[in-house]
């Protein structure tokens, strides 16, 4: 009775048409470089204050499911993630637009977006406390062990040479020392320089590389092309938009695979979509038969990631909600929003105001459905900027990125990141170095280095604390599994042939 009550409020007129806003500008945010989904959120949450909580919440969480998916739009079409989620999505999906499938890898970015997102709900409704209670036993060990797990990926997102990708890796990992030290709060690498203080902002290095970048070596390369009157465009059409049922043999496993590793990894406080996306191509990779298609457009990679992506909403709203911790930037503005209505995260959240989190669940699944119809009614318009004339989505790219790197703190230091990172990015790409490592270090470098820190603070300098914990074993294993898989792999092959 209690369900069909919710059921009943969230199908309403007035919840749904604040719904349907929220997906739309959640859609326009993520497919813009730069313009991030905490920064709709933060920005639309005292729009929200004259609404009753429903109401209210059906914009931000539509705001929240539908900029995660719609980052995946500009990381396929242009090469340019619109949000850091969608960085594993631009390693194949731009390479299936340059194969003239575009539309479909916009397809699979909306439907399996969907599939995770709906997914993660379900289990954030049937499971939300044991979810919780487990990752209630991490500790600074556990969170070294995860963040040295995702470190380890450098070696399997460097598609191509392993030792250029540790050596982005490396420089990522040095970059994330700028900044006060975690533990003594001392300067390091700062220079005096006061806008060093915090480190360097993760948004604005992003854009450079992956979208000035990007966008400086494509003109490098059209400038050549168009001096040797080729007529071989770089870009072939858009293709049919719905996947064979071959091909839909071959992604349903990575899917519903990673749906469940962004449940694991969005339910865990400072890992986010980005991280669940990087780690779930990694594994949709060792586990295909297509291994090699994986960086230069293969459809496993891109619904691998796609799924993780929106599935890690799901985790890090059962981590805020019933333990009051956010499992990342959004969800800190959404607890920020339920405070402001006078509700307390936590277990008592549950208990206090049942309706309104039962309201909440449901109206994920709604937002989820939404996407769903506008996402797949969008593609062809999506496809569509392929046929925009390549100067004016360069210059539009360029005034985007400035954009979107000065509105995160209004800080015009970030714009000459960007543009520094920009320089990097171009030469990074003319030389094929791999991109992803590089933003893999500066992203988990801190991580790892606090918790190891505090881990060795607690147990007074014994190393022994790393390997007490079963999860921190557990944790062992899989990066050790994970260094020697593609090696195992190797021979199994080689004594089958």
């Amino acid at each position: 009775m209690e369900w069909l009550i919710s059921l009943r409020d969230v199908v309403s007129f007035g919840v749904l048409v604040y719904a349907v806003l929220g997906v739309l500008v959640g859609m326009f945010i993520g497919m813009m470089p730069g313009l991030t989904s905490t920064m709709a959120i933060a920005i639309l949450t005292p729009l929200t204050f004259w609404l009753e909580p429903t109401r209210g919440f059906a914009m931000l969480i539509g705001v929240y499911n539908s900029a995660l998916f719609a980052g995946g739009i500009s990381a396929i079409v242009i090469n340019t993630p619109g949000t850091p989620a969608s960085i594993a999505t631009s390693f194949d999906g731009y390479g299936m637009t340059k194969r003239g499938r575009a539309s479909l890898a916009l397809s699979l970015n909306t439907i399996c977006s969907v599939i995770g997102g709906i997914l993660s709900t379900l289990l954030l409704i049937v499971a939300a406390f044991p979810l919780a209670n487990f990752v209630l036993k991490f500790g600074p060990s556990e969170f070294f062990w995860l963040a040295l797990f995702g470190l380890i990926m450098m070696v399997s997102v460097s598609q191509g040479s392993m030792i250029k990708g540790l050596l982005l890796g490396s420089l990522g990992l040095l970059l994330s020392t700028i900044g006060l030290d975690p533990m003594l709060s001392s300067q390091r690498f700062t220079f005096n320089n006061i806008n060093l203080m915090d480190g360097v902002s993760f948004i604005p290095v992003m854009i450079g590389i992956f979208g000035v970048g990007e966008m400086a070596y494509q003109i490098f390369t059209w400038k050549h092309i168009k001096e040797e009157n080729t007529e071989d465009e770089v870009i072939k059409g858009s293709g049919s938009m719905f996947p064979t049922a071959k091909e839909l043999k071959r992604i349903t496993p990575p899917t519903f695979i990673s749906a469940l590793i962004g449940i694991i990894i969005g339910a865990i406080p400072g890992a986010g979509g980005d991280i669940a996306s990087i780690v779930s191509w990694d594994v949709s990779k060792k586990l295909s038969k297509h291994p090699e298609e994986f960086g230069n457009g293969s459809i496993e990679g891109v619904a691998g990631t796609c799924s993780a992506n929106n599935a890690s909403i799901g985790g890090a709203l059962t981590t805020a909600l019933t333990l009051g911790v956010p499992g990342d930037s959004n969800t800190a503005v959404l607890l920020g929003t339920l405070m402001m209505y006078g509700m307390v995260p936590g277990p008592t959240l549950f208990s206090g105001n049942g309706q309104f989190v039962r309201n909440l669940m449901l109206l994920m699944i709604v937002a989820n459905i939404l996407i769903l119809i506008i996402g797949l009614l969008m593609v062809k318009v999506s496809v569509k900027i392929l046929n925009v004339r390549k100067e004016a989505i360069w210059m539009a790219v360029f005034i985007l990125c400035c954009v979107g790197s000065y509105a995160l703190n209004k800080n015009f230091f970030d714009v000459l990141v960007m543009f520094v990172s920009g320089i990097l990015g171009f030469f990074f790409r003319k030389m094929d170095f791999p991109l992803g490592p590089f933003i893999l270090g500066l992203l988990l470098g801190n991580l790892c280095e606090t918790n190891m820190r505090r881990a060795l603070t607690l147990s007074q300098g014994s190393y022994m604390i790393f390997v007490r914990n079963p999860i921190s074993v557990v944790l062992i294993c899989l990066i050790i599994l994970s260094l020697f898989f593609p090696l195992i792999q190797k021979r199994i092959k080689a004594a089958r042939s």
